[in-house]
């Protein structure tokens, strides 16, 4: 951690504040004693990606420096949609799709956050048994709609238009809040930029029905943005996922790995526990080598055991280490299957063929017959990591990977996963 005293001030340091509803009531509340605070996702997919990490590493902070972390998984709010970051409506899901959601998102949560000091509720458990009737008077009485539309989330969506539905959603939010507030004495609600007036009508809400003097705070982390001005968190492929089936931990390992040497220093101090010091030093080795990318390498591996476990870290540096030396042979199935996920493949049966016919024939990796021979002869082929140089030789498929893959090199860098079919 930083050498800073208060949680407040390691935040500051590493630029993952954006607003606070009051700095200096929520900077002495946090010296005074250790609170529950709470940060909610709704689940509208299946699986978090590396964007959402970020509510959740001001939390897991907050965690590791004593506080009670909450989070609030929206089955309520889920169900109707959350309009911020939206220009147009939100397509419904089932509840049943909801429901499932919600088991995988709360099983990434808890291997997140562990299940010490450390609370996970669902929304829907409360905001299922209101009436509307209820609402409308316990709650709708309370907001005024000019308040409302002036907040940003709302702002943002008047020219295209925004549904009744989404509209409440900042009531749904607000009611979370206080229903934390009153339940869990949670008093510190965490959130992204674009939550910023549904955090606040929370705050109002309670202010409101708890009294002025209630101990209420919203804190919000800013845009996260690369040096070139695109915002974080997409990789070549789309969306860098927390769920290993949906983005191979070897895939995650190397989004971190492959961060510009201008967004390291921010990324490395937001997205992971070490020190100023050891920040500080792996800046300095960057900079001085950048070939090597210290500050990168570590990154990946700190970001990637959080998420995976050190094991996961072990296996990409491996498949890292045999792509980069053409040495497969050794790698696991699993790591296979992990590091040439993305490489061109296609399938082949188990009998064992020529070389030659194997490439061109069975695999089409070359062209003709005569390319195949002369590439072979020229040492330019290898098969599961070994070099291949006798026209005549054998491949067998069921030698390596147990029987499942096999591995093809042409030349340097151009890889084929074979993979093997009965």
């Amino acid at each position: 951690m930083a050498d800073a005293t208060n949680i407040i001030d390691e935040l500051a340091w590493r630029g993952a504040l954006n607003q606070m509803t009051d700095e200096e009531g929520l900077r002495k509340l946090t010296s005074e004693k250790k609170v529950s605070l709470y940060a909610g996702t709704d689940p509208t997919g299946d699986s978090l990606h590396v964007g959402h990490l970020i509510p959740f590493m001001i939390l897991k902070r907050f965690q590791l420096m004593g506080h009670h972390p909450v989070i609030l998984i929206g089955g309520g709010t889920g169900s109707i949609g959350d309009p911020s970051g939206r220009n147009s409506e939100r397509v419904l899901q089932s509840m049943d799709v909801i429901h499932e959601n919600e088991k995988k998102l709360t099983a990434q949560m808890v291997k997140l956050f562990g299940t010490d000091n450390f609370t996970i509720v669902n929304n829907y458990d409360w905001l299922s048994k209101i009436s509307l009737l209820d609402f409308l008077r316990d709650y709708g009485k309370i907001f005024s709609v000019n308040n409302m539309l002036a907040k940003d989330v709302v702002a943002s969506r008047l020219e295209s238009g925004i549904s009744y539905t989404e509209f409440t959603y900042q009531i749904l939010q607000s009611v979370d809040f206080l229903t934390l507030y009153r339940q869990h004495n949670v008093q510190v609600q965490i959130g992204g930029a674009d939550q910023w007036g549904n955090i606040t009508a929370g705050t109002d809400l309670i202010h409101r029905l708890e009294g002025a003097d209630a101990e209420v705070y919203g804190l919000t982390n800013p845009l996260m943005l690369k040096s070139d001005g695109t915002k974080f968190g997409k990789s070549a492929g789309g969306a860098v996922w927390l769920d290993p089936e949906k983005t191979t931990p070897y895939e995650f390992y190397q989004f971190w790995f492959n961060q510009d040497d201008a967004d390291v220093e921010k990324f490395l101090k937001f997205f992971t526990f070490l020190s100023k010091e050891e920040i500080a030093d792996l800046v300095q080795q960057t900079k001085d080598d950048p070939k090597k990318r210290a500050a990168q390498r570590k990154l990946a591996e700190e970001v990637t055991e959080f998420v995976h476990g050190k094991d996961a870290v072990v296996e990409a540096e491996a498949i890292s280490a045999a792509l980069f030396s053409g040495d497969v042979s050794q790698l696991s199935t699993h790591a296979i299957e992990q590091g040439f996920a993305s490489v061109p493949s296609m399938n082949a049966t188990s009998e064992s063929k020529n070389v030659v016919e194997f490439l061109v024939d069975v695999t089409g990796i070359e062209k003709s017959r005569r390319q195949a021979r002369e590439d072979v002869t020229n040492g330019a082929i290898t098969i599961n990591g070994v070099r291949i140089q006798d026209v005549d030789f054998t491949v067998d498929p069921s030698s390596h990977f147990d029987g499942k893959f096999v591995i093809v090199r042409r030349g340097k860098k151009k890889y084929f996963l074979v993979r093997i079919e009965g």
